[in-house]
């Protein structure tokens, strides 16, 4: 399991269409906080069928989505 998978099975397991976390929640479900690595890393989320959508550093926050 990768350095956020974690995060991806809280999010596989979420079951939403399309769902926005702050980067603070993220932190928490991770147990690491997000950095620039995040950018590489989300390529993995795709095999747990869904993918990231907006990050917002304004807002500090991620919308995943869905796929299919």
């Amino acid at each position: 399991m990768g350095k956020y998978g974690a995060l991806w099975e809280y999010v596989k397991n979420n079951g939403s269409q399309s769902f926005k976390l702050s980067f603070e929640e993220i932190q928490n479900i991770a147990g690491i906080p997000i950095d620039h690595s995040f950018l590489k890393y989300k390529k993995e989320l795709t095999e747990y069928g869904y993918q990231v959508g907006k990050i917002s550093i304004k807002e500090q926050t991620v919308i995943f989505n869905k796929m299919g």
